[in-house]
């Protein structure tokens, strides 16, 4: 994240995305697979990298194999061909967009971190290492077992986060550039999915 100042004078939080260039690498259609969308790749990577199966599939647009594929289903027919480029010129200054990412991954958490409990009673009563324990789970002879939904400690972050409706504040298109208010999920240097 970083910051800009608008016109006012006033310092708005705001993320910086580089949303670009995506190659028209397969266009689905009704007839042949049922639906319709538009298949984009994104960030160029090495043939020796790249499948047998996969290099078939670029060759067919005569595109160079891409890191990322993501299929879309907001283009009408007729709009795109396959083999063309698409830019951050998409995306209008003002416009909303909803961020689709992955959350920063937290590896195996307890339940202090991953839901906010505050421990067992603090280091009084003679307890001398309950600090950050979950406490009692609630079940006893009956049900006889950990009740499904129950808050405990395990993986956290590494899922699908869904950012909607952030505001695109600038757009640099000669660089692919797209800057939108706030924060969107995942690591620094991480994909996206940028719908409008």
């Amino acid at each position: 994240m970083t910051s800009i100042f608008d016109e006012n004078g006033k310092n708005i939080p705001c993320t910086v995305l580089q949303a670009g260039p995506c190659v028209v690498t397969q266009i689905k259609t009704v007839e042949r697979d049922g639906y319709f969308a538009v298949q984009l790749g994104f960030e160029e990577k090495k043939e020796k990298h790249t499948t047998k199966a996969e290099m078939g599939h670029f060759r067919k647009t005569g595109t160079t194999p891409k890191r990322k594929l993501i299929e879309f289903d907001g283009f009408t027919e007729g709009q795109v061909k396959e083999g063309e480029v698409l830019t951050a010129e998409l995306f209008n200054a003002d416009n909303w967009v909803d961020v689709r990412g992955w959350s920063k991954g937290k590896g195996f958490q307890g339940v202090v971190k991953r839901h906010g409990f505050g421990g067992v009673g603090g280091q009084t009563h003679g307890q001398h290492n309950r600090g950050r324990a979950p406490g009692s789970l609630g079940a006893s002879s009956f049900p006889s077992r950990v009740l499904p939904g129950m808050r405990m400690a395990g993986r956290m972050g590494g899922a699908k986060v869904y950012a909607e409706s952030k505001r695109v504040i600038r757009i640099m298109p000669e660089s692919n550039i797209l800057i939108v208010k706030g924060s969107v999920p995942g690591p620094k240097g991480g994909y996206v999915i940028i719908t409008k």
